[in-house]
């Protein structure tokens, strides 16, 4: 059966581009509010959580359970698994970037996405400062605020401008990515470091950068951009196995070039 024997897709993604703008809303309220943020760490100082976040989360579940009851599965950041015999899963982080977000830097976003059977169906990233809305649904194409969108054309690396990023072990894990940016860095035009996975691969969707990578990631920081970038028109490949999720999202012009590098 397919999820649109089971679904109204639009509707769904009606209802999550709302869910993610009330999150953003809550976001911008705290925002450069360091007196009320709350901030505190998770696994080490690199990993933090604020009370946004925990709003925005408890908003976006306490939405799902209101239109599907306990029928649907969630995956989110802050309160793991909910599982069930759904064919349907929820993958939520709620607040991506959350260290730019507590250091009042303004790149970051909302990430809800649904999976139909371990099939991402439906993605949308919302970055509430920028006011900037990527959706997309499994077949469909790619969307920022309502205009359609695809990777860069570029096919010369020195012409790339590319982001990554270091997983939140790096200070005692010596496998932390360094050797791939002296890799990739001399190759390309730039490299940026943003702060939002969701954000990063929201921007190769758009165009506005060549490519990213970043290694130890989790699902939920990738589930819904990725979607967006491969209906943009993107090349979305795990280059590690033993590291989270460890991919690279490019433009098909460069991605044969930088995949190689990777390690």
């Amino acid at each position: 059966m397919s999820p649109d024997a089971e679904i109204d897709i639009d509707n769904i993604l009606m209802n999550a581009v709302a869910w993610a703008k009330q999150a953003g809303k809550i976001q911008l309220e705290l925002f450069r509010k360091p007196d009320i943020l709350n901030i505190s760490a998770k696994l080490n100082d690199s990993d933090v959580v604020t009370n946004a976040d925990r709003a925005s989360e408890a908003l976006i579940l306490n939405n799902i359970h209101s239109l599907f009851g306990n029928s649907h599965s969630i995956l989110s950041e802050e309160s793991g698994v909910e599982s069930n015999d759904s064919n349907f899963c929820w993958v939520i982080d709620p607040l991506d970037g959350t260290t730019n977000y507590s250091s009042g830097l303004p790149i970051f976003c909302v990430s809800i996405a649904l999976k139909y059977k371990e099939d991402t169906i439906l993605g949308v990233v919302y970055a509430p400062y920028l006011d900037e809305l990527y959706t997309a649904i499994k077949g469909e194409g790619a969307w920022l605020n309502g205009e359609p969108i695809k990777v860069s054309s570029n096919c010369e690396i020195s012409k790339a401008v590319v982001s990554t990023g270091f997983p939140v072990d790096k200070n005692v894990n010596r496998d932390n990515n360094l050797d791939n940016v002296a890799r990739v860095l001399p190759l390309v035009r730039g490299m940026r470091r943003l702060g939002s996975a969701a954000w990063d691969i929201c921007a190769v969707a758009a165009g506005s950068l060549d490519a990213y990578w970043e290694m130890n990631l989790h699902e939920w920081d990738v589930c819904a951009a990725a979607l967006i970038a491969r209906e943009a028109g993107a090349v979305v490949k795990s280059f590690r196995s033993d590291r989270n999720v460890s991919i690279l999202v490019a433009s098909p012009g460069v991605s044969d070039t930088i995949f190689p590098l990777l390690h």
